[in-house]
């Protein structure tokens, strides 16, 4: 089937921030578009108004007949659908096209020029910001993103005029092997989905295997000091980028007064003066890696500098939802701990002086279970840490594993509590007195009630 053939797409896990930016293309297409979710969100809100037809009840009944077409529909999948699901039952016994979300960005982009982000963590990140100083620039862009960005508040911007496309490269399920980039940076690749991936072996395999995805003529910015051993064809560049190393990297960094700014140093020009519109210290490698693929694809120093300081940054990721002087709440969408890890230094250098109180939902049992003594270590770092029952996300119960793995190692004077789902809000609204710093963390649900948590601490 060819996309051009295509009338209906029908996505089964439509409301996945990944999904989600298929669902908007597929709409600016002028395609029908419909799907299931099994939740509602705002993001889902978002897209039914902007014309996709989703319900949240797992039944094929409610499938609309404009995606009852084998011969003009293509049907969409996360991995996180099970394989019993009922509607999905019903397309793979319908002789449809059904193709992984990844194979289709893969398919949508091959006669572009990828701009890809790939690694543990970092990546959401680093799209996002490398999206917009292209996109804001004379060089411009399309781009797929992890993320919704602030700039642009949607996790999908298209372009009539550059064939560049920045892609999110996710390494879940090896998705980003259906990716063939022009420019790639990998930021970091500390072993995670140990329950895809069975070992750290086979997970640095994966990148290595990606690397060998880039097109002759293209480039590759990889993270100095990775265990991942490039494997990139003839005539495809290899450069090296750190915070104050590599390749490419920063000199002069000031950090104060709520400010970051550096000079950003790259084999071709120095820029002096490059001030992050999110000054976290995370940034700074997040922002060399995105300056250095918006440099090779033209950006200019002056571009790639304004650029920088107008990002805003993306939704989850060190987003401000109260910054006072005396009370702060932040969101964060780390849930590996080299990334809880990253996101308490950063807070705690931004805010030295004051007790930072984490609220963390471990997501997934397998990772848990893989990696409960490096979350309390990671956690530890905090002053106060409330910890949540693990958010399943697609996976079935554990025996043994629950969030009391990582409570009982929680180290140091590192004041704790244990909290059911139910009675987040409940514990917020009583310790909101004690509160700083809040800083809600994790990838599952619990970003649904950030809203709520801001009421709570604002009245006070």
């Amino acid at each position: 089937m060819e996309l051009k053939d295509i009338k209906s797409v029908y996505f089964l896990g439509a409301g996945g921030i990944g999904m989600s930016a298929l669902v908007r293309y597929f709409l600016s297409e002028g395609k029908f578009v419909a799907g299931y979710d099994r939740t509602p969100s705002e993001l889902t809100q978002r897209l039914i108004e902007e014309g996709a037809h989703l319900h949240f009840e797992e039944n094929a009944a409610l499938v609309p007949d404009e995606c009852r077409n084998p011969m003009d529909t293509l049907v969409i999948y996360t991995p996180a659908i099970p394989a019993d699901h009922k509607e999905w039952e019903l397309f793979r016994g319908g002789g449809f096209t059904i193709k992984k979300r990844a194979e289709v960005l893969g398919i949508i982009t091959r006669d572009k020029r990828g701009v890809c982000a790939a690694g543990t963590h970092g990546k959401t990140t680093t799209s996002t910001m490398t999206a917009h100083l292209l996109h804001q620039s004379q060089v411009d862009c399309a781009a797929f993103l992890g993320g919704i960005s602030k700039n642009y508040k949607s996790n999908l911007i298209l372009s009539s005029k550059s064939d560049l496309v920045v892609i999110e490269a996710d390494e879940y399920d090896r998705s980003f092997l259906h990716l063939e980039p022009y420019v790639a940076a990998i930021t970091s690749a500390d072993p995670d989905h140990l329950d895809i991936y069975g070992n750290k072996e086979n997970y640095l395999e994966a990148f290595a295997r990606f690397t060998e995805k880039i097109r002759p003529g293209g480039y590759l910015i990889i993270h100095e000091g990775l265990e991942v051993k490039p494997r990139v064809k003839e005539g495809v560049k290899t450069l090296t980028y750190d915070r104050e190393k590599g390749d490419f990297h920063a000199e002069n960094i000031r950090i104060g007064g709520g400010t970051i700014i550096f000079d950003y140093v790259s084999p071709w020009q120095r820029i002096e003066d490059v001030e992050l519109g999110v000054p976290v210290s995370i940034n700074i490698e997040n922002g060399i890696a995105s300056m250095a693929m918006a440099e090779i694809c033209g950006a200019t120093p002056e571009e790639l500098k304004s650029g920088m300081k107008s990002f805003a940054g993306a939704d989850r990721r060190f987003d401000f939802h109260i910054k006072e002087d005396n009370l702060v709440l932040l969101s964060d969408y780390a849930h590996h701990p080299d990334e809880v890890k990253a996101c308490a230094r950063s807070i705690k250098e931004l805010y030295r002086d004051k007790k930072v109180t984490v609220l963390f939902q471990p997501h997934l049992f397998s990772r848990t279970a893989d990696f409960y003594k490096e979350f309390a270590e990671s956690l530890s770092l905090f002053d106060k840490v409330i910890l949540v029952e693990i958010y399943p996300a697609r996976e079935k119960p554990m025996p043994g594993v629950t969030s009391k793995l990582i409570y009982d190692r929680l180290a140091g004077n590192v004041e704790k509590m244990m909290c059911s789902r139910a009675d987040v809000l409940k514990v917020v609204e009583e310790e909101k007195n004690n509160i700083e710093v809040l800083v809600s963390l994790g990838a599952g649900d619990i970003e649904n009630d950030v809203p709520r948590m801001k009421e709570i601490l604002l009245d006070r």
